[in-house]
Parts: C-alpha cells; sequence; structure tokens
C-alpha cells in the first residue's frame, strides 16, 4: 500500500533489462500480451488490501483483548519498521536476479506474520507477527514496481498503478463489514488467520509471467550485494524500533532515562543510514527524484498515522461498534481509485504537478476534519465524507509519485529508486505513528478502552494530538509538489 542512491551496474543489455517493445495501440494492461500478468501482480495487491482494510478494523479490539491498548502504535509501526529491511533487500535482490525471488518470499513471509498475530497470546507476540509480516510486506511491494518498470511500457504504467489503486475498492467496502462481523461474531483472530491460503491464486497466476518477462538481472552481469547498503538497512530499521520505543515509554513512571537512552541510540543509527539510502538531497526538497522520494514520506506517512487512529477514535469516543467504525472508512477505498484512475489519464499528464497539490491540500483537509467527531455534537458520518476527499487526494498523488519514480529511473536502477520510495514511505510511517503514539500516551490515551464498545469520552485532547500535527505535515506536502520537475 512505500528511491535509493543510483548505482552503476553496466549497460543493461540483456532480454530482463531491456525496455519492452511497445505493444499495438489498443493494447492495454489487459490486452493480449499483458493480461495474465496484470491480472496477477493485481490479485496480489487485492489480497494486501484485504488484510490492511480487516486488520484495521480488527485492532481495536485485538489491543483490548491482549490488554495492549498502550502499545498500540507498535502494532501498526512494527509492520512499518521491518519492511524497511525488507525493501531494501527487495532493491538489492530484484536489480541483481529480477523480481521473482523477492515477490515469493515475501509473500511466504507475509502470510506467515499473519498466522503469528493471529495466534498470538500476548501483545508482544501480536507485534512481532506484525513484524513479520511487514518483512514480508516490503519485499513485495519493491519487487512489485520493479515488474512493473521491466514488463510495462512507460505508456501503460500510470494505467497500471491506477488497477492497484482500483484493487482497494472491494476490499474498502467489503473488508471492515467482514472483518466486523467475524470479530464480533466469531473472532478477531480469525480475520488474520483467514488470508493466508488465499496466497495461492495470485502465486500462480504471476509467478509464470514473471519469470518469463522479468527474471534475470538488470544489467550485463549481475552486480553483487551492495553490503553497506544491507548494513544501512539493518540501521535504519534498528534507528526506527529504538525511537518508537522511546516514544512510547516516555511517558511511563521511571523509564525516561531509559527512554532517553534509547531515543540517542536510535538517532545515531537512522540519520547515517536514512543519508545513505535516500536520494542525495531528499530532506532539503532538491528538485526531481529526491522531491518525489520525499513528497511520498510526507503524503504516505502523515496520512496513515492519522487513519491508524480513526477506528478507536470512533470506538472509544462515539461508542461504535467496529465494524461501523470500520465502514466509516469504506467510501476512501473508492475515491482512492477514483484519483488514482484521473491521474492515469493521459490529458492530465503536463497537470500532473498541480494534481498532486491538490491531493495534498484534500489530505490536510480530511485530516484536520476527522477530529472535529470529538465533538458530541458534530455528526459521525462526518469522518466517512472527510476520508473519501482524504483518500481522492491520496489516490492523486501515491499513483504519481510512483509513475514519475519509474520515469526518472534507468532500467538498471529501478529496483534501488523503487525501495528508497518505499522507504520513505515506510519509515515515514514509522516516525510519524511514533511522534503520535508519543502523544497520545502522554495525553491518557492508553487508558481509554478497557471498555472499548462504550463510549468514554474522557481522551479527545490525546485523539488532537494526533490529527491536528499530521494535518501540518500533509501542508508541508503541499510545498514539496512545486518541486517535482527539474528546472
Amino acid at each position: 500500500m512505500t528511491t535509493l542512491e543510483p548505482r552503476d551496474t553496466g549497460v543493461a543489455d540483456t532480454p530482463a533489462a531491456t525496455p519492452p517493445v511497445e505493444p499495438a495501440p489498443r493494447d492495454g494492461v489487459l490486452g493480449r500480451s499483458h493480461r495474465a500478468l496484470s491480472i496477477g501482480i493485481v490479485s496480489v495487491v487485492l489480497l494486501i488490501a484485504f488484510e490492511a482494510t480487516a486488520v484495521g478494523t480488527a485492532m481495536p479490539v485485538a489491543a483490548r483483548e491482549l490488554d495492549g491498548v498502550a502499545m498500540y502504535a507498535f502494532a501498526f509501526s512494527g509492520y512499518f519498521t521491518t519492511s524497511l529491511f525488507g525493501m531494501v533487500l527487495a532493491g538489492q535482490w530484484s536489480d541483481r536476479a529480477g523480481p521473482l525471488g523477492s515477490l515469493t518470499a515475501g509473500i511466504g513471509a507475509f502470510a506467515a506474520g499473519l498466522l503469528l498475530s493471529g495466534t498470538a497470546g500476548a501483545m508482544w507476540l501480536f507485534i512481532l507477527g506484525r513484524a513479520v509480516q511487514g518483512l514480508g510486506g516490503g519485499l513485495v511491494i519493491v519487487a512489485l514496481y520493479v515488474v512493473v518498470g521491466r514488463a510495462y511500457p512507460e505508456r501503460l504504467r500510470p494505467s497500471i498503478m491506477a488497477a492497484f489503486a482500483a484493487s482497494w475498492v472491494i476490499p474498502s467496502v467489503v473488508g471492515p463489514l467482514a472483518a466486523g462481523a467475524v470479530t464480533e461474531h466469531i473472532g478477531w483472530r480469525w480475520v488474520f488467520l483467514g488470508i493466508p491460503v488465499l496466497v495461492l491464486l495470485p502465486l500462480a497466476l504471476a509467478l509464470p509471467q514473471i519469470r518469463r518477462r522479468a527474471s534475470g538481472p538488470a544489467g550485463s552481469v549481475a552486480a553483487p550485494f551492495d553490503r553497506r547498503r544491507i548494513r544501512l538497512a539493518f540501521g535504519i530499521s534498528a534507528g526506527a524500533a529504538l525511537l518508537q520505543y522511546a516514544a512510547q515509554s516516555a511517558s511511563g513512571d521511571g523509564a525516561r532515562g531509559l527512554s532517553a537512552v534509547a531515543a540517542a541510540a536510535g538517532a545515531v543509527l537512522l540519520v547515517p543510514a536514512m543519508l545513505g539510502l535516500l536520494p542525495k538531497g531528499t530532506y532539503r526538497a532538491a528538485r526531481g527524484l529526491p522531491s518525489v522520494v520525499l513528497l511520498r514520506g510526507i503524503a504516505a506517512g502523515s496520512f496513515i498515522a492519522a487513519e491508524s487512529f480513526v477506528p478507536l477514535m470512533l470506538v472509544t469516543e462515539r461508542g461504535l461498534s467496529p465494524t461501523l467504525a470500520g465502514f466509516s472508512l469504506a467510501a476512501g477505498g473508492g475515491t482512492w481509485a477514483l484519483g488514482s484512475f484521473v491521474q492515469s489519464r493521459p490529458r492530465v499528464e503536463p497537470y500532473r504537478d498541480r494534481l498532486t497539490l491538490l491531493g495534498m491540500v484534500l489530505t490536510a483537509a480530511a485530516i484536520a476534519a476527522a477530529p472535529s467527531v470529538l465533538i458530541d455534537g458534530v455528526p459521525v458520518w462526518t469522518v466517512a465524507v472527510a476520508w473519501a476527499f482524504g483518500c481522492f487526494g491520496m489516490g492523486l498523488v501515491i499513483s504519481s509519485t510512483s509513475v514519475l519514480l519509474l520515469k526518472l529511473s534507468a532500467p538498471e536502477e529501478a529496483g534501488s529508486n523503487s525501495a528508497a520510495l518505499q522507504i520513505s514511505d515506510g519509515l515515514s510511517n514509522v516516525l510519524l505513528l511514533a511522534a503520535g503514539g508519543a502523544a497520545f500516551a502522554a495525553l491518557g490515551g492508553g487508558t481509554v478502552a478497557h471498555a472499548a464498545t462504550q463510549a468514554s469520552g474522557g481522551h479527545p485532547a490525546a485523539f488532537a494530538a494526533v490529527f491536528l500535527p499530521m494535518a501540518g505535515v500533509a501542508l508541508v506536502g503541499a510545498w514539496v509538489t512545486t518541486r517535482l520537475r527539474e528546472r
């Protein structure tokens, strides 16, 4: 549902690295030459979408039953933390040997993590399962980007990205309802245990086509793994985990000293790793690729950090059931897909910068509007309406950054650059979730929901401290959209 330093791997002259031949004018992503591959990889995204929407709905109940509401943010950030390492590994793996191995291993780890979380008897085991799942997700998402870069001509890439977004529509509508019903009548564990068996069909469809169209090294000679980048990947994951721990434990009695040590160690690991793994100039919004990577992180991090707390807010502050709380986000899947479809139209290509600006403004407005439901007189459907507009904006931004990334990447850099885009995405999720989780816990949010099916109404400030800063971050992203093109 997330760019590195270019490497000189030689001239790409193998069939795997040669840009695909343009198909006949009427041959689209579902045309004869691309149909099986498109169905296969979109099915993979469809499963990821079902997981994301279902897990978000079940998470408040799982955290309450495992007595882990105080560690609620860890259940999300644990996923993103390990996915950072998976992304770097997938970029190296895909450039060296093609995306097939990374995709297969990632789907296996994704399924294993779901099983571990679904059988967990304690919150730390649940978070561990999410971490394993995150490693698999990191491997999968970068591999999919490399597949798109290798197997589709440039004119079809906006369309396949739009298809990825469209595959979230049904899960966004059905997922919260199904997950809520399963959670209430059978148990939250089956939300996790029911998904792994479904991975077999996408594997059967996608892997043969990927082996034929996108296997092999990106260059004429397979480059060795860059051990420095792997070390940096460990550093960025470990640093992010330490910062998350420091943020969550800072509000606890007697833990401030340990929290400070963890924060310092995390910064020491994280800062040099970020500088080494993201394009030079990312942090000053240098024009072109660095700003594309930065925008992806700002957009995804601010939106996901806010969205993670929407179901919990509606369950604990307004007394909604898990089903209704999850359903409040359902319309967003359709509007996200609509935004992605709009950016895929050839006529809007000259206006891509303006579309991303509009997208970030809509995202900021939606995040700022969500906590208005903390006021009793504001109807709860306000969140659903606001999130529908925010998701439309995200559809414009996320798909556009993906298209721009591949456009600015040479074939031998597609894996590394795609990994950097996803690192920016995942790392910002971790850091902003850590910041939001710390503010939430500091204002008493960890005590809100030992009665999660009843409205407590006692901690509105804890939720406001999450949403309003994230809206400000999204507004910074609106400025970054002015720097996506080189002069």
